[in-house]
């Protein structure tokens, strides 16, 4: 039967005393961990979000009716013990903060009853993740997922600390709005009094921050919930936080200097890592060329070499064809797997395969001095050895060769990169390499729509030394846009922001929107842009990612309070699901089986 908690005021969490504390009586409540018996004594794990205390029952303190309760309990039981804190009798548990102590109690009351879990609320669980979070709300009591939202709320309060010493006022915008037709997929929202119509819940507040500073607001700053529906990984959800951020009257390097010292300030202040200053920058197309990738792992090497001037000219068909048709051929050169067996080298050409390419070239070079390769009959002993050469391969090295058009080759070779890294245990998740990717393309082409579309968005300025290539070279134009990478993620990305009209226009129509299409989508933006809009430019983080890497969690979930599963429901609630037929009639909606 559970018990009322009148008259009782909890005093202390679990780790709020010490030994300091001895002597004093102190009320302390939580969740049974453990329970030991060991017939005159029973001792207790309390647990709350603090840590572990230990509680120890004796009769001659407690009292009979206090010592039979305690010989009720069971792990999850909640319950409120009154008693003195001691200095340990027994050895001290080095492993506790409190492991020097404990509570000898003078009352327990059992605050609320507990059915068995079903699985145990332990740190590093192996229970399945849909029994976990079937169960979020028991998940949610382990130590280390407590740890994990705590560092959260730690994050975001250093965030806004910082954003306010720094004058950025903290404005919230609207969580209905209109769908757009640019980026990921919009989740939509039936409007009841406007039959047929819809609001979108919003990717980001993009357009809104941006109205911000037509409006005066000079420094915008807001902790956002954003929602895409879109496919998810282990670093993303379908609803997510961002910290947002947008300034007026500034360039890059405005919005580079105050986002460093911000990162270097929150990370110090949360994890006590300190990041050296200014972060290193490299342009979007050195990344590829160098990583395969525009946010770039480098707390490794493993770096792609461009070989196609050195295999111009050969035989092998693979490489001649790619570079025929304007690609290229490119490898990486893995230390010390010179000597893989055949399985081994099969499954690195599948993965290839699933990241676009047709295959995998590769030369061994075996620890013997002997060199094994997939092209060689293509290659006189001369030119494979120029090959290795170039490659700068040594005996008992793995070279890994891809050829096609870049995209691709960039795809494949950046994966195997990370791949073998993995596989070799080189990622130092206590290692924390920040990198800036600037000077991104303004414009990708999208074979699918047969037209350009924006890499970012369709409001990143381009850089002024490319404006003249827009139609003739589309393509080739820059922006200004940058990415904070962390060991190879994307933390946060921004850029600055079109604010003359005619550019901006230019930039619709490149798109392949009509004026009145563009105004249709965007008109209120632009018409506030006839009014004096100043430069402006902005950044917003993925909160979830950012606290995700500090704790050196495997999935985004982890940090979550209640995530998501892969086919965007959640388990814990059932959603999404039907709607009675009342509900459909008020909005005018009816199903349709697909």
């Amino acid at each position: 039967m559970a018990e009322s908690m009148r008259g009782l005021k909890r005093s202390h969490r679990c780790t709020e005393v010490s030994a300091s504390d001895t002597g004093t009586k102190v009320t302390v409540m939580g969740w049974v961990q453990r329970r030991r018996n060991l017939g005159s004594l029973i001792f207790i794990d309390l647990r709350d979000r603090s840590g572990l205390l230990q509680i120890v029952f004796d009769e001659n303190n407690v009292g009979a009716e206090g010592f039979a309760k305690a010989g009720t309990l069971r792990n999850e039981f909640v319950i409120a013990v009154e008693g003195i804190i001691q200095k340990r009798a027994a050895a001290v548990n080095e492993n506790l903060k409190t492991g020097d102590i404990e509570v000898i109690a003078e009352s327990i009351r059992i605050l609320s009853e507990s059915d068995t879990p079903p699985f145990p609320i332990e740190e590093n669980s192996q229970t399945r993740d849909d029994i976990r979070l079937k169960y979020r709300y028991l998940d949610l009591r382990r130590p280390d997922i407590q740890r994990n939202l705590m560092l959260r709320s730690r994050v975001a309060y250093l965030l806004r600390e910082f954003m306010a010493k720094e004058g950025f006022l903290e404005i919230e915008t609207p969580m209905l709005t209109k769908s757009t037709p640019e980026g990921a997929r919009d989740y939509l929202v039936p409007s009841r009094v406007h039959p047929g119509n819809f609001y979108a819940l919003p990717q980001s507040p993009q357009l809104f921050k941006q109205l911000l500073m037509c409006s005066g607001y000079d420094r915008y700053f807001q902790i956002a919930r954003c929602f895409r529906d879109e496919d998810l990984r282990a670093d993303r959800q379908p609803e997510f936080t961002q910290a947002d951020m947008e300034m007026a009257f500034v360039d890059v390097d405005d919005v580079i200097d105050v986002n460093e010292r911000l990162l270097q300030y929150v990370f110090r202040k949360a994890i006590g890592v300190e990041i050296p200053l200014p972060i290193p920058r490299m342009t979007w197309q050195e990344a590829m060329d160098r990583f395969g990738s525009d946010k770039p792992d480098t707390r490794f090497g493993m770096e792609l070499v461009d070989v196609s001037e050195t295999v111009r000219g050969c035989e092998f068909g693979v490489f001649a064809n790619a570079l025929e048709n304007g690609g290229s051929v490119r490898g990486i050169c893995v230390p010390g797997k010179g000597d893989l067996g055949r399985k081994q080298t099969d499954k690195l050409v599948d993965l290839a395969k699933t990241y676009g390419a047709k295959g995998l070239a590769y030369i061994q070079c075996k620890t013997d001095g002997t060199k094994k390769s997939s092209f060689s009959k293509f290659f006189t002993e001369e030119g494979l050895q120029a090959l290795i050469d170039a490659m700068g391969g040594k005996p008992g090295d793995l070279l890994l060769f891809a050829a096609d058009k870049n995209k691709v080759v960039w795809d494949v070779l950046g994966a195997l990169r990370l791949h073998m890294a993995r596989e070799m245990e080189l990622l130092d998740p206590k290692q924390f390499n920040f990198l800036w990717v600037t000077e991104f393309p303004l414009l990708e082409w999208s074979d699918e729509e047969n037209r350009f579309k924006a890499m970012h968005h369709p409001f990143t300025m381009p850089m002024e030394e490319d404006w003249d290539k827009i139609d003739s070279d589309p393509g080739a134009v820059r922006a200004k846009a940058y990415d904070i990478v962390l060991n190879g993620t994307e933390l946060g990305g921004g850029s600055v922001r079109i604010h003359q009209n005619d550019i901006q226009e230019k930039m619709f129509e490149v798109l392949g929107f009509t004026q009145e299409q563009a105004w249709a989508q965007f008109g209120f933006l632009l018409e506030a842009f006839k009014y004096g809009v100043p430069p402006h430019a902005g950044l917003a983080y993925g909160l979830d990612r950012m606290v995700m890497l500090m704790v050196q969690a495997e999935s985004i979930r982890d940090v979550i309070a209640f995530p998501k599963v892969k086919d965007a429901s959640c388990l814990l609630t059932d959603a999404p699901g039907a709607v009675d037929a009342k509900q459909l009639e008020e909005l005018g909606l009816a199903i349709r089986k697909i």
